[in-house]
């Protein structure tokens, strides 16, 4: 959203909407709050290595005066706002690892640390998070306190786990906890989210078939586990086409096919490996159970032995209705388009560990439509925008001052 100077005026005078007035709260830290994104993205971590970025998070935080706590999933940070003597709380989760990606992009903050990156955007999420505590340090109108978490390896799904069974909500309860997650493609200044799932599970599987390899010139003599791998990976695919109700969303995807075998010599035997995503508990159960089926009864068929290793990850991030409704409000108040019920993405978030354990919404917020800023998620030219860190910190600001509201004399 640009503000013109003539629209400043109208602000003055009374003219200003919500969402314009919510605007202008962070608008004073945008170069801050660039300086910041700016530091992280030249030094980017991986999974729970992150002492430098969590060094700086502890660092900043401290300096707005927050009780600042961490060591929780090894490098969790944890900030605590108290104002007023308002009993609830409300949880505002950012992501801090960066991806093992060699980085494309030629500008002058590009990463100084070979195959590593943070193509996903949460050097931004940071940014954001860290402004919004700023502003709500200095400036914020609510009666409770608000919990700021910065979680370590949210990629590989541990983060939220770890800083949880280190005594997370425990510590430092919640009554809510809210994430979001920026989305190339979308308009910067738009958000995004429904009740219910709104991101997939995400399971690891490895199918292992042990069969009788042998000479290619005598196929009969022995069972190639390559011809048994191929029927396993085509029947796979009619786990989703023909095995779930259609109205369940769900994907299976073979991505290794690894086998034994030479340019003469038949395999003996086969792993194939892949990913699985699902919205709902159910469906996940679902295709696990169908995969077994298949896989048994395919080895059955041709005399071969067959497993299956079926782990997940990430379970889906489902939304409570009542933390849905609560995001949705807060971002009109920063927003001209927010979609309340927008289709479920089939990737994964490790929030989802966060809003299992305590009522939750995540939002999904515009990265913008042009250039690095619309490159897929884990693009190695992917870069965060700039300019959705005063949107994302304001929405931050409204949820917090909404869900808290009061006064903090009190």
């Amino acid at each position: 959203m640009t503000i013109t100077l003539e629209r400043k005026k109208e602000f003055r005078q009374g003219g200003a909407t919500k969402g314009e007035t919510a605007m202008l709260k962070t608008t004073q830290l945008q170069d801050e709050m660039t300086a910041w994104r700016h530091d992280f993205h030249r030094r980017p971590e991986l999974q729970f290595d992150l002492n430098s970025t969590s060094d700086l998070v502890v660092d900043l935080l401290a300096s707005f005066g927050l009780e600042v706590h961490r060591g929780l999933g090894q490098t969790g940070v944890v900030g605590i706002l108290q104002k007023g003597n308002g009993t609830r709380s409300i949880g505002i989760r950012a992501d801090m690892d960066a991806l093992p990606i060699h980085e494309a992009n030629a500008f002058k903050y590009r990463s100084q640390t070979d195959g590593q990156m943070h193509a996903c955007g949460h050097d931004g999420h940071m940014a954001m998070a860290l402004g919004a505590a700023k502003y709500l340090a200095n400036h914020g109108e609510f009666n409770g306190r608000a919990v700021f978490i910065f979680q370590p390896n949210e990629e590989f799904g541990e983060g939220a786990a770890a800083m949880i069974s280190d005594g997370l909500f425990t510590q430092f309860p919640v009554d809510e906890v809210f994430g979001m997650h920026n989305i190339p493609g979308m308009p910067v200044g738009h958000f995004a989210t429904r009740a219910g799932p709104i991101t997939a599970s995400e399971a690891l599987f490895e199918i292992k078939i042990t069969a009788r390899g042998g000479h290619a010139a005598l196929p009969h003599m022995g069972v190639d586990a390559i011809t048994v791998g191929a029927e396993v990976v085509g029947a796979l695919q009619t786990i989703v086409a023909r095995k779930l109700d259609p109205a369940q969303n769900g994907v299976v995807s073979v991505t290794e096919f690894i086998t034994d075998g030479k340019r003469n010599v038949l395999p003996g035997s086969a792993t194939l490996s892949g990913d699985a995503r699902a919205l709902t508990p159910e469906t996940n159960t679902g295709i696990e159970a169908s995969m077994r089926m298949i896989v048994d009864g395919i080895c059955a068929a041709h005399g071969v032995s067959g497993t299956v290793s079926y782990n997940t990850i990430f379970p889906p991030t489902i939304n409570a209705s009542g933390a849905a409704r609560a995001a949705v409000e807060a971002a009109h108040g920063v927003a001209d388009r927010v979609d309340g019920d927008c289709p479920p993405k089939l990737f994964s978030e490790d929030f989802a560990h966060m809003a299992n354990a305590v009522p939750g919404a995540f939002v999904l917020m515009g990265n913008g439509v042009e250039g690095s800023f619309a490159r897929p998620l884990h693009s190695a030219d992917y870069d965060f925008n700039d300019a959705a860190l005063v949107p994302g910190s304001s929405y931050w600001v409204s949820l917090v001052e909404q869900q808290l509201q009061g006064d903090p004399d009190v």
